[in-house]
């Protein structure tokens, strides 16, 4: 698994916002570990420059990890997952829906913002790995497409 700059940043913009102190993630491809124990955050050669707040909701290219049995779509961030817009509307998507690359599969809500995630191949909704409103991790696998 790699993961971009611009998904470091954002990871670290969002840890720092939310006054964590230390994160580590580990799995068979990739091993981060992010320490934040002195004082005013980063040191200044790390520093993130200020970036104004979005306006609306974030969206967030969905890493991917293909694998023999499909193509499979991971949280770029920490936080609660929701296939829906709203708690009354209709799932993004369902199991067997045909998606296209770019089509927003659902949202993982973040430090109190809406990140829509998106599709990064077109393919078929296999399988929905994690079930509403529950919590998900950096890197947890979502769906699998095939």
């Amino acid at each position: 698994m790699e993961i971009s700059l611009k998904q470091l940043r954002n990871l670290i913009a969002t840890l720092e916002e939310g006054g964590v102190q230390e994160m580590e993630y580990e799995d068979e491809k990739l091993k981060l570990r992010l320490s934040f124990a002195r004082a005013g955050g980063l040191p200044a050669q790390l520093a993130l420059p200020p970036t104004p707040a979005p306006a609306a909701a974030a969206t967030a290219p969905a890493p991917v990890k293909e694998e023999a049995a499909g193509v499979f779509v991971t949280s770029p961030f920490v936080g609660t997952f929701y296939l829906a817009p709203a708690p009354d509307a209709e799932p993004f998507v369902t199991v067997g829906a045909t998606v296209k690359k770019g089509q927003v599969l659902c949202i993982v809500e973040a430090m109190k913002l809406m990140n829509e995630i998106e599709a990064d191949h077109a393919g078929v909704i296999d399988e929905i790995l994690v079930e509403n409103a529950e919590s998900v991790e950096f890197g947890q696998k979502l769906f699998r497409l095939r």
